[in-house]
């Protein structure tokens, strides 16, 4: 039996951003994922499966929209418990991902407590599974890729924001783009063998350069200077919680890792800041809508009421029903 090849990741044309995300993701599967949002004919699909042959088993696990938990994290093996009355776990999807990349294609399709799961195991780096009288835990470090096209549903906030990294392809490719694009897909159909010798010196230099990242990874410190820029990137993003500084950090020390470096600078936090900002940013409300602040009155109003300007006499307000109305509208104010 022979299997036809991936096409190379090192053969991909443009999407700079997107192949950034996944090699920072390959070199450091604890940035918790990549979804990558786009219509139909971007070549997610493509760029997600070349990712597996950057990482160290190479591995590619696909995980259909029909999967259930028992199939994802593993379960009692009955069998055993059968031939045996022994009971033991039998792994699941989860298990044999480790070491690889888990793509899911259409993951805005999954029920929510799998993309959960997914999830946590991916930013954990571990499976415990507590069912079926088994107590069981093992490795699970994966690439987790999820594609989705925006058109057929959206993901829930809660479960977009727990994926590290989240990139919008679009179609503004140039002329000069889609023609080598397709020249390079046409000769990898005709050939995928011969296609893959023409760039596995390319290729080679991307395995090696992951590889001496991930060892790189655990020696580098995470700076004050890096993490304070983080904070006020993540503060002006207006975002919820923590996630993104958590997120942007250990990008920014896998970049630092990417370009060979001892540590964080400036440039590797700017480098991923949008990669893990895109699906968390909020608009902040217009200045109408904010609370009111407290301590130092604004400027125009300590001129306002020193009479500088447009002051008017003072007013007497009626008795009775005046007085409601009157007090009424000074509350509106």
């Amino acid at each position: 039996m022979t299997t036809t090849p991936h096409y190379p990741f090192s053969a991909i044309v443009g999407q700079e951003p997107l192949k950034l995300a996944l090699i920072l993701a390959a070199i450091d599967p604890g940035i918790g994922g990549v979804l990558i949002e786009g219509p139909r004919g971007m070549a997610k699909s493509t760029i997600a499966r070349a990712l597996a042959d950057l990482l160290p088993e190479g591995r590619l696990i696909t995980l259909p929209l029909s999967t259930t938990e028992e199939r994802l994290v593993g379960t009692l093996d009955l069998e055993r418990v059968l031939s045996d009355g022994q009971v033991s776990f039998s792994p699941g999807l989860l298990a044999a991902a480790h070491r690889g990349v888990l793509y899911v294609d259409e993951v805005n399709l999954l029920p929510d407590p799998l993309v959960d799961l997914l999830l946590d195991v991916s930013a954990s780096g571990m499976n415990c599974v507590e069912r079926d009288g088994i107590s069981h835990q093992h490795p699970a470090r994966f690439v987790l890729i999820g594609t989705m096209n925006p058109d057929e549903g959206e993901l829930r906030p809660q479960l977009l924001d727990r994926f590290g990294f989240a990139i919008s392809l679009n179609n503004d490719l140039d002329p000069e783009q889609r023609i080598e694009i397709v020249r390079r897909r046409l000769a990898f159909d005709a050939d995928p063998d011969g296609f893959c010798r023409t760039y596995r010196k390319a290729q080679q230099a991307l395995m090696s350069g992951c590889r001496e990242a991930r060892n790189r990874l655990a020696h580098i410190p995470l700076n004050e200077t890096a993490q304070r820029l983080v904070a006020t990137l993540c503060h002006q993003a207006n975002v919820d919680g923590v996630r993104a500084d958590l997120v942007m950090l250990r990008a920014a020390r896998a970049h630092a890792a990417w370009r060979q470096r001892e540590g964080i600078l400036d440039e590797d936090v700017q480098a991923v800041a949008e990669l893990a900002l895109h699906h968390r940013r909020k608009d902040l409300p217009p200045p109408a809508s904010r609370p009111p602040q407290t301590g130092r009155r604004p400027q125009f109003l300590a001129e306002a009421s020193a009479g500088d300007w447009g002051e008017l006499p003072p007013q007497t307000v009626p008795e009775g029903p005046g007085r409601e109305v009157g007090a009424l509208l000074k509350k509106k104010a």
